[in-house]
């Protein structure tokens, strides 16, 4: 997995999504991918501020050991960072196993509709 996708739609539109995706594993299709549902634009942009997105980034390059290591790395206050990691980790583009942290992705790609 190098790209999540975000999205933002309703969960009829993340169960399309899954759906399709069924759908073609059914066929014997490849499916390799990974999507974020957020119910609304705000949500997503909220989720994804600057400093987040530069977290993002710096555990990409080189996963932490710990919040505490990451917000070392990153020069800022610790209980920032671990409310920062506590967003993305719930969201989802950030990932954690026992304490380490890491952010798999070498892309993250958000759509937003503007349709119906």
């Amino acid at each position: 997995m190098n790209k999540i996708q975000l999205n933002v739609g309703s969960l009829a539109d993340m169960g399309e999504r899954f759906t399709s995706a069924w759908h073609r594993a059914e066929r014997g299709e490849p499916v390799d991918e990974s999507h974020i549902t957020f119910l609304d634009a705000q949500t997503l942009l909220d989720t994804l501020s600057s400093r987040r997105l530069a977290l993002l980034r710096h555990v990409h390059r080189q996963p932490a050991r710990s919040v505490r290591e990451l917000a070392q790395a990153l020069g800022r206050d610790y209980k920032n960072v671990h409310g920062d990691v506590a967003v993305l980790e719930a969201a989802g583009p950030l990932l954690r196993k026992g304490r380490s942290l890491s952010a798999p992705w070498s892309e993250v790609q958000a759509t937003v509709s503007l349709g119906s």
